[in-house]
């Protein structure tokens, strides 16, 4: 039997990890059926199926899975080495994916991106924005970006750029011609101006204040699904809107906004970066949180009683950061 190389144990690891072929050719630069014959030769090669295929999903058979169990830190620990000596020649080269909210990447675009950039002439970064909360490890990102407590719990999280609030904003011309609440109560009595999430349910807006909670499911006649779109239709007078301070933030020292509730919008954790923790950590990618926190040192966990995925943008919508 002609010994399996490199690259065919790499397809086939990639395959059975992302459990797509369409996605692990993504990831490994490949059209999908190249890709696919590579793996149809490795199982004629060892005389055994690896894969079972559907039209729908990919999933090792039993072989498969003992084969991966075998090579798959094999190949990890290989990739650690390669990554170790490009970093002892300071040559770092590749693709580093990663999955932000729209809003969220326009933040890292502004000062992050062109920083690491310019310091890693050698790599190659990928930003995909997208304001669904995806599987990055089954998409094949490196990481993602999202608020803290959206961040899945078996994720490793890097904190970075500080508390955030999120505000009921409104015109100065709505509120002469509306009383101003005084409660998240008295919202059920004006235009709101509702968020329809990527998952497609409407946000319930979120208000704290003195350690009790109120969440309100607004009315109003207009639902968006854009966090600008939002703030200029609030700023046009079509009622209130719930957004992120940071993005109504020029509009507020316009004087074209107004926040309303103040009192009842508390900071909350802002945004992390996060990756899986039981995978091998790229080169390219802890060279992007040394820029995006200004140092260096080990990323940290989400605490285990810090706020679940199921709350501000959590299942993949809420408020957008930005």
């Amino acid at each position: 039997m002609t010994k399996p190389t490199l690259a065919d144990l790499t397809a086939f690891a990639s395959v059975a990890e992302h459990r797509s072929f369409t996605r692990a050719a993504d990831a490994l630069g490949l059209s999908r059926s190249s890709l696919s014959h590579t793996v149809l030769s490795l199982e004629r090669r060892l005389g055994q199926r690896l894969l079972h295929r559907t039209t729908r999903s990919v999933a090792p058979t039993e072989a498969g899975a003992r084969l991966l169990r075998r090579v798959g830190p094999v190949l990890r620990d290989l990739d650690h080495a390669l990554d170790e000596f490009a970093q002892d020649q300071g040559t770092l080269r590749g693709t580093l994916r990663i999955n932000a909210s729209e809003l969220a990447s326009r933040l890292l675009l502004r000062s992050v991106v062109p920083a690491f950039l310019d310091r890693h002439p050698g790599l190659a970064l990928e930003l995909v924005a997208d304001n669904r909360f995806v599987d990055i490890v089954e998409r094949g990102f490196d990481a993602g970006v999202r608020l803290a407590e959206a961040v899945p719990q078996d994720m490793i999280a890097v904190p970075f750029g500080g508390e955030v609030r999120f505000v009921a904003v409104a015109s100065p011309g709505y509120l002469a011609g509306n009383a101003p609440p005084r409660s998240p109560d008295d919202l059920r009595s004006h235009r709101c101006i509702r968020h329809r999430m990527p998952s497609g349910k409407p946000y319930r807006w979120e208000f704290a204040r003195h350690g009790r909670e109120w969440v309100v499911d607004v009315p109003g006649p207009l639902t968006l699904d854009h966090n600008g779109l939002m703030v200029e239709a609030a700023a046009a007078g079509l009622g209130i809107a719930y957004v992120s301070e940071q993005a109504a933030r020029p509009l507020l020292d316009e004087g074209r906004l107004v926040v309303v509730l103040s009192e009842w919008s508390p900071p909350v954790p802002g945004l992390c970066l996060y990756y899986a923790g039981q995978r091998h950590v790229p080169a390219g990618l802890r060279a992007f949180i040394d820029v995006l926190t200004g140092r260096s040192g080990a990323p940290e966990r989400p605490s285990p009683d810090a706020p679940g995925p199921d709350r501000r943008g959590g299942s993949g919508g809420g408020p957008e950061m930005a």
